[in-house]
């Protein structure tokens, strides 16, 4: 690769990353309540970009539906990774320590996201497949297609869960304690009234 590709990939990359930040950070958001395992999941979702981007076909998917697939499968990574670690401070002796104003600015990501974190929790109950799909229509809005693309599975297979956690949802569901928010279009989804 020449100095003229390098760049024009850094350009393109640059741009990339500046259509999609903010909406991979709410995405991490919604899945870690740390505003600094948020940063590094931010982080390692976009080394994961630059490092599988020759894998992407856009007619598999829109690049959206790619980017939420990496974005999934860093953030399943970093929860067995966790899972299986009996000490977490030696998790933060690795850390870059983030200024005040990056603290407080993730601090207020994690807030605003935290009514889709008490949802997510609630879909624990769900089969992962299933989860996964509702997940991705309901709390992130992609398509049934773009889900179907991140998760690598069917359009039908994923229409099928998709049916099945609104299904087992729907029984549990009271709408009683949930803000008007994200939350509320959650349950929306999962009624089906989207």
């Amino acid at each position: 690769m020449d100095g003229g590709e390098r760049i024009g990939l850094l350009e393109r990359f640059d741009e990339f990353y500046r259509r999609h930040v903010d909406a991979v950070t709410r995405f991490v958001a919604r899945r870690v309540d740390d505003p600094h395992t948020a940063a590094d999941l931010t982080a390692e979702i976009f080394l994961a970009v630059l490092d599988s981007a020759h894998t992407y076909r856009p007619g598999l998917g829109s690049e959206t539906a790619w980017l939420y697939g990496i974005a999934r499968n860093v953030v399943s990574s970093e929860r067995r990774r966790a899972a299986r670690e009996a000490e977490r401070n030696r998790r933060f002796s690795g850390r870059r320590l983030l200024e005040a104003d990056d603290i407080a600015r993730l601090e207020d990501k994690l807030d605003a996201e935290s009514p889709g974190r008490r949802l997510l929790a609630a879909l624990g109950t769900l089969p992962e497949g299933e989860r996964a799909v509702l997940e991705l229509v309901a709390v992130d809005q992609l398509t049934v297609t773009e889900a179907a693309a991140a998760l690598g599975i069917r359009q039908v297979t994923a229409r099928v869960r998709l049916h099945r956690a609104r299904k087992a949802l729907r029984a549990q569901a009271d709408p009683a304690p949930v803000a008007e928010t994200q939350a509320t279009a959650v349950l929306h989804v999962v009624r089906g009234e989207a």
